[in-house]
């Protein structure tokens, strides 16, 4: 019974930034990890980034670390991604994702966000 809420991206060029945000609400008794995921039409969905529920342990794909930062905001509970330099191949549909562990594949959460377009132009 946990909704996740999603807001933030868009179009931007590249080199440019974008930042997401996802909102939990419902029955949220408990700190979730949580996690962002990305899929590009005809692609599979792919790991991006992911923040423990409560030790501060993140880790990311190593296709953006360097560049993006997750972050999580426990009085509003929300989570964040920040993208810096983004590149035209990074353009796809960007879901938050909450679940026991911060692990690096979906099936390890339970709860979604609708997703949200970000696309990167050259």
């Amino acid at each position: 019974q946990v909704q996740l809420v999603q807001s933030g991206g868009g179009s931007v060029q590249a080199g440019g930034s974008l930042r997401l945000s996802c909102a939990a609400s419902g029955r949220t008794g408990r700190t979730y990890a949580m996690a962002w995921f990305r899929q590009a039409p005809g692609k599979e969905r792919e790991f991006v980034a992911a923040i423990s529920s409560t030790e501060g342990i993140f880790g990311y794909a190593d296709s953006v670390q360097g560049r993006f930062t997750i972050s999580r905001e426990n009085a509003e509970n929300t989570v964040n991604l920040q993208m810096n330099d983004l590149k035209p191949e990074e353009t796809a549909a960007y879901y938050c994702a909450a679940g026991r562990d911060a692990l690096g594949y979906s099936s390890a959460y339970d709860y979604w966000g609708q997703g949200t377009q970000v696309t990167v132009s050259s």
